[in-house]
């Protein structure tokens, strides 16, 4: 069995590595304290080049890695941790799973930046913001680079401070500092779920270092399935449910849109959302040892991809449809994790970072070319006055369609083949989702740049192409969205053609031991591989036409506001009134209880008791003043009276 990790002792390497995550620390730290006099240029200029110098370094720290026989090791700088027989260090785990997400984490987040540079160029708060989108490089960087959970853990919640930080941006907004607190919120309940994982992999391991875990649950004696083993990888899930919106804590990424369109981009579609996935996949000797936990995960993944499909056929929302689309997109990923698809479920994170992210990105153009409009029904035809944004979206939705040679049709397809081998049922789900993402994302195209202009006069006069600085960001992420797909071939176009999945092999090499079931490549022959491919294809296609007849053709606009619709569109539009039953069962009852508690428990109970024995004080010292009469012949009978019941009580009790 190879070894996962050995330390580092070239200092070079380890100052490399170490200056990945402080740069963009540096940048969030300049331009946090100079937001108010530092000039725009150099802001951007400061948050751009802090990202773009981490990306050059992760760009060398992976040729290296490749040069010299892709060897993982651990970068060691300090105890930082220790008690009793816990020692958890502050050091860096470098292996082919990091180095695949700091690459993801920092490109993307580069491109994003510069895109944020021209999109928030008129905010007032320009500096904060780009002090907030450094400080979670930073914390996302850490999060993937740390060599034990704790450190992780760390990153996990730096993250979740981002995302509240970035989601209320606009804070004189109640309605979005309302959105943040819910997102921080439902993330705080997957975090103790993560928390209490951690706790219970020490209490089990006595270590929560991956390596040291690792190799632990190779010799775990409890076997396959054990309650204990079942017990960890469902709290580790709980965390990834909550940072990456599964049913029943998906309900907060939505509204995560009322933040900037950048940061859509950046953390609740390419990276923050993708931690629980890298999350399970880090931990995947742990999850192939719990098959129970995984067949839970697969249900989840689909319910949440079926679930948040049916929902984006009804948005009018322009962010919101890309929102549910994320929610569903993530839930094939995790439908991949259950069926032991690890690669194919990392795949898909990689090609739809690109793919999300452009959509996302060619929103925000669009946004800004409709003066902040974000309803599709007062779109229209856009294509003519904004080609650049028009033909990058197109690319992004043909690949998140699953159309090739585009890139989400290769992740698709691969991860549709790894559940069809599966479970027929779940790949029949996983299809009806597929045919759903197809028309809801042409049905998006087709409102917004094809027929003609539906919104005001004003808005048309100021009709235009967004500038380079937004512009050359769509450029970038379309051609990866379209030639990304290519790292992963499939083997009907020859062996070892899966440049992705033959690079990632060696992190599964625990898993393996422990599982000799775990991980295993298609089983599947190249003719029931075409059959699905075909399928596949042909789904999507099919889906795009019956859009394509419906708002093209026969010109079909979503109904406006407050029209009466069917049931059942009513049922879907209103998102299954899914917020309002949580506010039924839950929110509303803690605000009562709340209610009762202070006025019982905290009026009646605790300042009862309080001003209670206020009371009796003064009470107390009203009645004992008229003792001070000033008449010594009182003071003397009350001493001699004293005298007497002393020597009383000493003889009879004494």
């Amino acid at each position: 069995m190879q070894e996962i990790v050995m330390p580092i002792n070239n200092q070079g390497m380890a100052l490399l590595c170490l200056l990945i995550p402080l740069l963009p620390l540096a940048g969030f730290i300049i331009n946090g304290l100079g937001n108010r006099s530092i000039a725009k240029g150099l802001v951007s200029f400061i948050g751009c080049s802090t990202v773009l110098a981490s990306f050059l370094l992760t760009a060398y720290l992976f040729l290296d890695f490749t040069s010299n026989g892709s060897r993982s090791y651990t970068v060691d700088f300090y105890n930082w941790i220790s008690v009793g027989n816990m020692r958890i260090g502050f050091s860096f785990l470098i292996d082919q799973l990091t180095l695949l997400m700091m690459l993801m984490v920092t490109g993307i987040g580069f491109f994003i930046h510069l895109y944020s540079a021209g999109y928030m160029s008129h905010d007032e708060n320009f500096g904060k913001f780009f002090a907030f989108i450094n400080l979670f490089m930073f914390s996302m960087l850490l999060l993937v680079m740390g060599s034990n959970y704790v450190m992780m853990f760390v990153g996990w919640e730096g993250v979740g401070l981002c995302s509240y930080l970035l989601i209320g941006f606009w804070n004189k907004n109640t309605s979005y500092n309302n959105a943040a607190k819910k997102a921080f919120v439902m993330n705080r309940i997957g975090d103790l779920g993560f928390l209490l994982g951690i706790f219970l992999i020490f209490i089990t391991f006595g270590s929560v270092s991956y390596p040291q875990v690792f190799a632990e649950a190779v010799n775990y004696t409890g076997g396959i399935d054990s309650t204990v083993m079942i017990a960890i990888t469902l709290l580790l899930f709980v965390g990834a449910m909550g940072k990456s919106a599964q049913i029943p804590l998906f309900t907060w990424l939505p509204d995560a849109m009322a933040g900037p369109t950048p940061v859509s981009a950046l953390i609740h579609a390419a990276t923050m959302v993708t931690a629980g996935i890298y999350m399970v996949v880090r931990s995947n000797v742990l999850f192939v040892l719990a098959p129970t936990t995984l067949e839970i995960i697969a249900v989840i993944g689909v319910a949440t991809a079926v679930l948040a499909a049916t929902i984006g056929l009804a948005q009018n929302d322009i962010k919101k449809v890309l929102a549910y689309s994320t929610v569903s997109q993530l839930g094939y990923m995790f439908l991949a994790l259950g069926v032991m698809a690890f690669s194919s479920s990392l795949f898909h994170v990689l090609t739809h970072a690109f793919f999300k992210a452009l959509l996302f990105l060619g929103a925000g153009s669009v946004i800004h070319a409709m003066s902040n409009e974000q309803d599709i029904r007062s779109m229209g035809g856009l294509r003519k006055y904004l080609p650049i944004t028009f033909v990058t979206f197109l690319i992004g939705t043909l690949a998140i369609a699953g159309i090739p040679p585009f890139a989400g049709f290769f992740s698709k397809d691969e991860l549709l083949a790894h559940v069809w081998e599966h479970s027929k049922l779940l790949w029949g789900l996983g299809m009806l989702a597929s045919f759903m993402t197809s028309f809801y994302m042409f049905r998006l195209v087709f409102l917004t740049f094809f027929g003609t202009f539906r919104g005001t006069e004003a808005q048309k006069s100021h009709l235009h192409e967004s500038p380079m600085s937004m512009t050359i960001p769509l450029i970038v992420l379309a051609i990866l969205s379209t030639v990304g797909g290519f790292l992963g071939i499939p083997a009907v176009f020859g062996e070892n053609s899966h440049v992705l999945q033959n690079y990632l092999a060696p992190i599964y090499t625990y898993a393996r031991v422990a599982n000799a079931a775990a991980v295993e490549p298609l089983h599947l022959d190249h003719a029931t591989e075409w059959m699905l491919m075909g399928l596949s294809v042909a789904v999507a296609v099919i889906a795009a036409i019956i859009a394509y007849v419906m708002y093209v053709s026969k010109k079909t606009v979503p109904v406006a506001e407050g029209t009466k619709l069917s049931s059942l569109h009513n049922l879907v539009y209103n998102k299954y009134y899914i917020d309002e039953l949580y506010n039924a069962l839950i929110v509303r009852p803690i605000l009562w209880m709340s209610t009762v508690f202070h006025r019982v428990l905290d009026v009646i109970v605790v300042d009862g008791i309080v001003n209670g024995f206020g009371k009796l004080t003064m009470l107390s010292g009203r009645t004992l003043r008229f003792a001070q009469s000033g008449a010594i012949g009182f003071y003397l009978l009350v001493m001699v009276c004293s005298i007497v019941l002393i020597l009383f009580l000493n003889f009879f009790i004494g």
